[in-house]
């Protein structure tokens, strides 16, 4: 090997040692962790045993921004609750999981398309001002029933009768 190989050799792998121990160092120094941060997991063989999700549905907020937690439950082929209503105007954060397989939710005509994937729960805030109805559906593959895993969320005026 010639003499300049070597030297670009030896600066090459000592940059490398440099930028990794930089990088550690920095990553221990602002409390990284390799495990998910900000990510609620489910044991998904335990999830309708959770208090949540064993009845899914609206619930009035006991904490944070919003005024009602809806908590959906995807499992093959349909979603828990199969229709829910929410009053118009108000501030919905979304909770979904799924117990089996990787599940799409999306509500139709707005910006909620989540994942409800198997051990973690994944969430969206949302505000419906308008009243209407709009199709909840499954937008990622997840078996021959598919096509027909729908729900239907619906934005009344006014109260909500199971309050």
């Amino acid at each position: 090997m010639h003499k300049y190989e070597k030297i670009w050799i030896s600066l090459g792998t000592a940059s490398l040692a440099v930028f990794l121990i930089i990088l550690g160092i920095s990553a221990v120094h602002g409390g990284h962790t390799p495990a998910a941060s900000g990510i609620e997991t489910i044991n998904p063989e335990h999830v309708r045993e959770d208090a949540r999700f064993s009845e899914p549905g609206l619930k009035k907020a006991t904490d944070g921004d919003h005024d009602y937690d809806l908590y959906f439950l995807a499992s093959a082929f349909m979603y828990e609750p199969g229709e829910v209503e929410i009053p118009a105007g108000s501030t919905v954060k979304i909770h979904v999981t799924s117990p089996d397989v990787v599940h799409g939710f999306q509500v139709v005509g707005t910006n909620v398309n989540m994942i409800a994937e198997p051990g973690l729960v994944s969430t969206y805030e949302m505000t419906f001002d308008e009243p209407g109805e709009h199709l909840i559906v499954c937008n990622e593959y997840c078996g021959v029933g598919h096509t027909d895993m729908t729900s239907t969320l619906k934005v009344v005026n006014g109260g909500i009768a199971n309050e």
